[in-house]
């Protein structure tokens, strides 16, 4: 390539990241969107070439997902998970901190919640008002011990310079695999022809609104959306807030400006953990009654990464971009029995999804990484 091939080559990079890293958040969701539905497009187009009907596939998609009313719950069962995950990575992500670990972060909120709840109901009454002292010490046990298993990898990056998504992403792996042993050992109870923890009291389960599917309430949902909204006004209308991007983003200037810089990021992965807690401890309350192998719970940590990306970041925008993602989860088995496609090629086009979302944020991030852009940043 000649040098002036070069320089156009830079040019157009240059220009390609000033675009994207001058974009508002608008213009972020926009182009997530836009990716998102090319991915779709491209996914029929993929569906019809191995012999299937891809108006059939979109079609049981979208039966799949809301065309009745237990498809609809199931849908808001798993949106109500990836908004948490969501914004767990949101928080974390929108301040310049890469938690890659939500995954084991909700495992150990779970496990705790669950443990917490079942060693504590002897001594509280079986009736309404015990059930809900039991779910509120649930959800606290979670964000605590979720909140500290993230704080240390939040340790390590701010005093030591440690990478935390090696370190996350080590974590991952460590609570799938203490809390498998534990739970298909010593929390198994005898009589379990399953792995899992002993039942949950029956007096703990969230209340059956609207829906009638066992596996979902509305109070969860409603849950995850009132997280959203405080997380969403903490991270852009406190100094909390303000101080924590500052730190992530920009350590140098905010030690200048008096900020606890190295604090204030141990203080983001601890919010951005006992957020993952949460979802550990929903899944166990509101979708098991008791807590499984981790291998079992399903990839949520890890989609939200996505969730967060499609919503570019912003705690309320996670809300849409974990419906997507639900409405996918959701119709992966109605369009596997009535569409004949195969259950590895819907997860391919979730991965294909997830692709095109990532790659305008993945660029932005290079863009930042090597300079490029007209302009020093």
């Amino acid at each position: 390539m000649s040098d002036a091939d070069s320089g156009r080559l830079r040019s157009a990079l240059d220009r390609a990241a000033d675009r994207m890293l001058d974009a508002t958040v608008y213009e972020r969701i926009g182009i997530a969107v836009g990716s998102t539905a090319l991915a779709l497009l491209i996914s029929l187009v993929i569906v019809a070439a191995v012999g299937h009907d891809p108006l059939q596939f979109a079609r049981d998609l979208i039966v799949g997902s809301f065309g009745s009313r237990r498809a609809f719950s199931r849908t808001l069962q798993f949106t109500t998970l990836f908004i948490l995950a969501g914004v767990a990575v949101a928080v974390a992500f929108r301040a310049g901190v890469f938690n890659i670990g939500v995954q084991g972060q909700l495992i150990i909120g779970g496990i705790s919640a669950t443990l917490a709840i079942i060693w504590v109901a002897p001594f509280l009454p079986n009736g309404v008002g015990g059930g809900i002292a039991l779910a509120l010490l649930g959800l606290i046990a979670a964000m605590v011990t979720g909140g500290l298993y993230a704080a240390f990898p939040g340790v390590l990056k701010a005093y030591y310079g440690a990478n935390e998504i090696i370190t996350t992403i080590m974590l991952n792996f460590i609570a799938i695999g203490i809390v498998g042993w534990a739970v298909d050992g010593p929390l198994r109870p005898d009589d379990a022809r399953s792995v899992r923890t002993d039942y949950l009291p029956d007096n703990v389960a969230l209340p059956q609104l609207l829906f009638e599917n066992p596996n979902f309430s509305i109070v969860g949902l409603a849950f995850a959306l009132v997280v959203a909204i405080v997380i969403s006004i903490v991270m852009t209308r406190t100094s909390l807030g303000y101080d924590m991007v500052t730190s992530g983003h920009q350590e140098p200037a905010a030690t200048f400006s008096g900020v606890a810089s190295k604090r204030m990021i141990v203080t983001t992965m601890t919010l951005s953990g006992m957020i993952a807690g949460l979802v550990g401890a929903i899944f166990a309350i509101m979708v098991q009654g008791y807590f499984i192998d981790p291998s079992g719970i399903g990839n949520y940590g890890f989609d939200a990464i996505a969730v967060s990306l499609l919503a570019a970041n912003n705690p309320l925008g996670v809300v849409p971009a974990a419906l997507l993602f639900g409405a996918l989860d959701s119709s992966s088995s109605y369009v596997q029995i009535n569409s004949g496609v195969p259950v590895q090629l819907i997860d391919g086009i979730v991965g294909l999804v997830v692709l095109f979302v990532a790659a305008p944020e993945l660029f932005r991030m290079i863009a930042k990484r090597t300079g490029l852009g007209g302009d020093d940043r």
